[in-house]
C-alpha cells in the first residue's frame, strides 16, 4: 500500500519555493514514481526526471509559475 506522505511532504516543500525553482526528492519507495507522475500532472508542476541510484529514487520537480 502506498503512503501519501511523500506526496504531502512534496506539496508542502513546493509551496515554499519560488516559481521555476527545482525540488529534489529522495525516496526509497518504488511507488514514488507513479505517485509523483500523477501529482505533477494534477498540480501543473513539471516533473524533470526520476533517476534510480541503488534503492534511492531521485525525483526532480520544477515549481510551476
Amino acid at each position: 500500500m502506498n503512503c501519501p506522505l511523500p506526496v504531502i511532504k512534496t506539496a508542502q516543500a513546493v509551496k515554499a519555493l519560488e516559481p521555476g525553482q527545482v525540488l529534489e526528492l529522495l525516496a526509497t519507495d518504488p511507488g514514488v514514481e507513479p505517485d509523483m507522475k500523477a501529482w505533477t500532472s494534477r498540480t501543473g508542476n513539471e516533473l524533470l526526471g526520476i533517476e534510480k541510484d541503488g534503492v534511492v529514487f531521485h525525483v526532480r520537480i520544477r515549481k510551476a509559475g
